[in-house]
């Protein structure tokens, strides 16, 4: 198997970039794996995907440092306040990586 795959296996020594392993990718998600008999009785197909949503929106704020909550609170009172759902400087500004922490 490991010789059918060497070249998938060695593609980080090609990439200084790329990690040996997804140790971070693994520990993000544990949390949802945990849980995720707690979210097999969604009732409905959207609930799930809003579920969904809002675990990505809360650990892509954690992976870029920022508390969960306080992310949340600047998304709820600053959102509603544009003027133009399609103003995408403002959306961008937005973006987890785009706050400055606090």
């Amino acid at each position: 198997y490991n010789l059918n795959q060497w070249d998938k296996l060695t593609v980080y020594l090609t990439d200084g970039r790329i990690n040996i392993d997804n140790n971070r990718a693994e520990r993000a998600i544990k949390p949802f794996v945990i849980g995720r008999k707690n979210w097999l009785f969604a009732n409905t197909g959207k609930g799930a995907k809003s579920s969904a949503i809002l675990y990505s929106i809360i650990e892509t704020a954690k992976a870029n440092g920022l508390i969960p909550y306080d992310y949340l609170t600047t998304l709820f009172e600053t959102l509603p306040l544009l003027n133009d759902k399609s103003d995408y400087d403002e959306i961008d500004r937005l973006l987890p990586w785009n706050i400055k922490k606090r």
